[in-house]
């Protein structure tokens, strides 16, 4: 895989969408993250749209193409499901290295927005997500914000990923165990 420098994870505001207007709405979102609302919202409509193709994309190349063009950085060699959903606001965040294997209909966030009364229990924010070099994550799994999964790991079918799983380690359920570590198998 290409050489690839990881974000930082960031504090983002507490979700405060205004309904009022469409253009309060953007000039919010585009000032938090630094550009302008006209460069926010095409960004905005072009990453829904990728999403949305890829989402629905028979052709796997096609489902990788999209979601290299959406910022997403994805190595060689990849295989992305039907109806995978990878984050729809920082989709930046998450990197995809080398052979790795998405079943269908796998989540993963790298983002957290919750609404400001959550201000006490859940922090509001963005972490990369990695997924190493040969892991597989089968069907229907939920990967969180900053989370690592090692290289040749495998997250068994609707597992909830909320911590880093270690190389050659077989992750499993909600809540995520660790259920084995093959590493002597390969």
């Amino acid at each position: 895989m290409k050489e690839y420098t990881i974000r930082e994870a960031i504090s983002i505001p507490y979700f405060d969408h205004d309904d009022s207007s469409l253009r309060k709405t953007i000039q919010n979102s585009s000032s938090r993250r630094k550009m302008s609302p006209m460069r926010f919202a095409l960004r905005k409509i072009r990453n829904i749209i990728l999403s949305r193709w890829s989402y629905r994309c028979p052709l796997n190349k096609f489902r990788v193409r999209w979601n290299r063009r959406r910022g997403v950085t994805i190595g060689e060699n990849v295989y992305i499901g039907l109806h995978c959903t990878i984050d729809n606001a920082y989709p930046e965040y998450v990197y995809i290295e080398d052979n790795v294997s998405l079943a269908g209909n796998v989540t993963i966030l790298a983002h957290s927005n919750p609404y400001g009364h959550f201000k006490n229990v859940v922090e509001s924010g963005v972490s990369p997500v990695v997924i190493k070099e040969g892991a597989w994550v089968a069907d229907g799994a939920i990967i969180l914000r900053g989370v690592t999964i090692g290289k040749n790991a495998i997250v068994s079918a609707g597992t909830v990923v909320d911590k880093d799983i270690p190389d050659c380690a077989l992750a499993k359920g909600n809540p995520m165990k660790i259920a084995a570590d093959f590493s002597a198998l390969i």
